[in-house]
């Protein structure tokens, strides 16, 4: 089955442009398009997607609103957001509201396309460098960043990982990549890859990026001791 994807934009241009990208792609099927917040989310409630791809910034409802709509009403639906800057105070937020990563509007083609195919598998679409950075604006921004989160932490769901998947979480609160995080524990990246899918599904997180939050809202790290 192709992947199946809304683009949310109130350029039509921009609109038009990845659609056009999307569908040439033999896996993917771009089944709606909308020009802001509000059809966005009416998009996904009819059309149920894999992927939506979601402007940042768009009338009547923004995409940050639209984001958190999304991820609390559709959760099998994967959020992508567009921005023309890098890492944002509204892509902070939308990451906070279970987006799982962002693109910058110039993306290229072949990685407009691998990004769709990336979160649709169930990866964050943040490099690790990029999750570092992040890191840092969710150390600067604790206790700031506002009430309404996606991402709770009870002690309860920390009690049910093992110390190794512990270890793990740790790691992956660092912004460490899966091979970084290998030579951390002395273990094949394949044994990496199985304590993070342990951790996510424990954790009952979406992704890597959501993990990274969850760590520093329940204590396993310390903001500026990780």
């Amino acid at each position: 089955m192709p992947i199946r994807v809304v683009v949310a934009d109130d350029q039509e241009l921009v609109r038009a442009g990845f659609g056009m990208i999307l569908d040439a792609q033999p896996d993917i099927e771009v089944v709606a398009e909308a020009c802001d917040g509000a059809e966005a989310v009416e998009a996904v409630r009819v059309h149920g997607p894999d992927v939506l791809l979601l402007d940042v910034r768009m009338p009547v409802m923004d995409g940050l609103e639209a984001a958190r709509r999304v991820c609390a009403e559709y959760p099998d639906t994967k959020v992508i957001m567009l921005t023309t800057f890098d890492i944002d105070d509204y892509v902070f937020e939308a990451l906070y509201a279970g987006a799982s990563g962002f693109l910058l509007k110039d993306v290229r083609r072949d990685d407009l396309a691998h990004g769709v195919r990336m979160v649709a598998s169930g990866e964050a679409l943040l490099a690790p460098s990029v999750t570092r950075r992040l890191i840092a604006e969710f150390a600067a921004r604790r206790g700031v960043v506002g009430p309404e989160r996606s991402v709770r932490a009870p002690s309860r769901l920390l009690e049910q990982l093992t110390g190794r998947e512990m270890e793990t979480l740790q790691l992956l609160a660092r912004g460490l990549s899966n091979a970084e995080i290998a030579g951390e524990l002395v273990v094949s990246e394949h044994t990496v890859k199985t304590h993070v899918s342990n951790v996510l599904a424990k954790l009952q997180l979406r992704d890597r990026v959501h993990a990274v939050v969850f760590a520093y809202e329940s204590g396993a790290v310390v903001a500026g001791e990780a």
